[in-house]
């Protein structure tokens, strides 16, 4: 059980960007070496103007919906069902053994501030980190914009993505009402989690961007810690009027035979949508477009 939500937090650590609420950076801090000062979080970084061999540990999501190709990519992203075609021709690498990522000969590292060994990526080259959770989800795409000179690009996507998301929740409470709940569950066929309205699997899209509810208890549950685990015996309590069922692809489901989930009101009137927990874990355009379809169509229903 430890072991599967230290996977999923992973997951969602490693795909929510964390942000850093850099100022944007402009021609005039460019020097005439082709690099440029970025302002991050943690202080100035002189990155090159056109990076050519990014290794991602993180955002890596984010990097390649700005059609950025890299050098190195972490595990969980080369392994996502949406990505590992595309990655299929990248390396893995891991903060946890910089000298994965000094054979990439890289000219800029991106990782996420809680990673190991970040004083040793900054040897090999510059090295911008961000904070998980200090910008929202369009936030943090544009800011991975500003960083590889693509902020209009990132912009321009994020402002079309949360109107036509927007409109969707406006038809989705037209058809079934204001106060329609949906209740996001994680699980590995034994342990069950409840997540809260940034930690992937599309939260960001329901609870923010269409602006539907979570039910009263799952919004107090998670409070805390944007997740929640629950035991299969209280699934019904925490239950919205649709359930999205992240689980994996080798999950075993039969606990959906059991009593206590055939009795829950959205699995009786056919309102679970399901989705695979590998591909829908990060926050990036290519996975919320992804996700904007499904949940488009499953809660029309």
């Amino acid at each position: 059980m430890k072991k599967f939500l230290s996977f999923t937090i992973a997951l969602s650590l490693s795909a929510l960007l964390a942000a850093c609420g850099a100022e944007e950076t402009s021609d005039e801090s460019a020097d005439p070496e082709g690099t440029v000062t970025y302002e991050s979080e943690f202080g100035p970084v002189e990155v090159p103007v056109n990076p050519e061999r990014i290794v991602a540990l993180a955002y890596a999501p984010n990097l390649h919906s700005l059609d950025i190709e890299m050098a190195g990519v972490d595990q969980w992203t080369k392994g996502s069902p949406l990505f590992e075609e595309d990655l299929a021709d990248t390396a893995e690498v891991t903060e946890a053994e910089p000298e994965s990522i000094l054979a990439e000969d890289p000219d800029l590292i991106i990782a996420g501030a809680n990673m190991e060994n970040l004083e040793e990526l900054e040897k090999i080259a510059p090295t911008v980190t961000y904070t998980w959770g200090k910008l929202n989800y369009l936030e943090q795409q544009i800011e991975i914009g500003k960083l590889v000179g693509k902020e209009d690009e990132a912009r321009e996507w994020a402002e079309d993505f949360e109107k036509r998301a927007a409109d969707i929740g406006s038809q989705i409470k037209e058809k079934h009402g204001e106060d329609t709940t949906v209740s996001v569950i994680e699980t590995d066929g034994k342990g069950f989690y409840l997540f809260g309205e940034a930690w992937g699997r599309g939260t960001e899209i329901l609870y923010q961007a269409m602006d539907l509810k979570m039910t009263g208890n799952v919004e107090e549950a998670v409070s805390a810690d944007g997740y929640y685990e629950i035991s299969q015996e209280v699934l019904a309590e925490y239950a919205g009027d649709y359930i999205v069922l992240s689980r994996g692809e080798d999950t075993d489901m039969s606990f959906t035979e059991s009593e206590v989930w055939q009795s829950i009101p959205a699995v009786k009137n056919g309102n679970v949508i399901e989705i695979d927990t590998a591909a829908t874990s990060y926050s990036d355009p290519t996975t919320l477009e992804y996700l904007l379809e499904i949940y488009g169509e499953g809660l029309m229903k």
